[in-house]
């Protein structure tokens, strides 16, 4: 019975995602479909009719509730690519909005699939959602074989420095890794900077409780004006910029590698400045 009606929520849902998408763009998201074995996933446990069920609600807090607006998303290339973001906002809505984003706007539509931290997989019921929805644990093995299947990858180097900032470091990019780099280096992998406006607003850290973070084996704990783990309706605005190649060898030394990572920074760090630049208010 339980079974019966979480199939009829699911395509109901997905019924939805596709009417707000349009006829046209329903039969391009039919082609995200990768190969499936016979339980319908993919070898990370992607499921494309999940997915398009899961998405629906984003789907409206991208077009209603966040109302995000997109530049230059038509720079992302066909194939395998690394999409490079910021990071931001103590919930990953940035993430999520990315991903409607490529789904919905860009042509083709893309599913995109992100790299999350290797703690989430211990979180109960979480892990297997991310799993169906295609987001993996970011390991280098994971990642190669994404890039060489042609996927497109979203990554945050900053990680949890990044999503978990407090408000006086808002819009401060933080340390990035080195490891999208390699993998860039390694697979011939183009990168494309993006640059995500609103979400340092949608839920501003005034402190961190590091010690009840420890205690609870979490990577932080912020504390929020709201005290809620709810965004505030903040107005996103998406930047993508254009494809940077690099060439060099993946093992290079780190300090060769941070020369080109650093490029990387400086052009999200450059659109980061021309969207505050543009913006009218943190709400519209």
């Amino acid at each position: 019975m339980f079974e019966q009606l979480g199939d009829k929520v699911r395509q109901q849902l997905k019924g939805w995602t596709e009417q707000m998408a349009g006829p046209e763009r329903k039969e391009r998201l039919q082609a995200l479909a990768r190969t499936e074995n016979e339980y319908g996933v993919d070898p990370f446990g992607f499921n494309l009719d999940f997915s398009l069920a899961a998405v629906a609600p984003l789907v409206w807090l991208y077009r209603h509730y966040h109302r995000v607006e997109t530049f230059g998303i038509e720079n992302v290339p066909a194939g395998r690519v690394l999409l490079v973001s910021n990071h931001s906002g103590q919930l990953p809505m940035d993430g999520a909005m990315i991903g409607v984003a490529l789904m919905m706007e860009a042509s083709p539509p893309r599913a995109i699939r992100s790299m999350v931290e290797k703690w989430v997989p211990t979180l109960p019921y979480v892990s297997a959602f991310f799993a169906r929805v295609g987001q993996i644990v970011g390991t280098p093995e994971n990642c190669r074989r994404l890039l060489n299947a042609g996927e497109a990858i979203l990554v945050f180097p900053e990680g949890m420095r990044g999503i978990s900032k407090l408000w006086p470091q808002r819009y401060q990019l933080q340390d990035f890794g080195l490891g999208f780099m390699r993998l860039a280096l390694e697979t011939d992998t183009p990168i494309v900077p993006v640059a995500v406006i609103g979400a340092e607003e949608q839920a501003p850290a005034l402190m961190d409780l590091k010690p009840l973070a420890k205690l609870l084996g979490f990577p932080a704990f912020p504390i929020t004006p709201t005290g809620l783990p709810i965004p505030l309706p903040t107005k996103y605005r998406l930047y993508f910029g254009e494809p940077l190649h690099f060439t060099g060898r993946a093992d290079d030394e780190d300090s060769e590698l941070d020369k080109k990572v650093r490029t990387v920074r400086a052009a999200i760090q450059t659109m980061i400045h021309q969207g505050l630049k543009e913006r009218r208010s943190i709400f519209w």
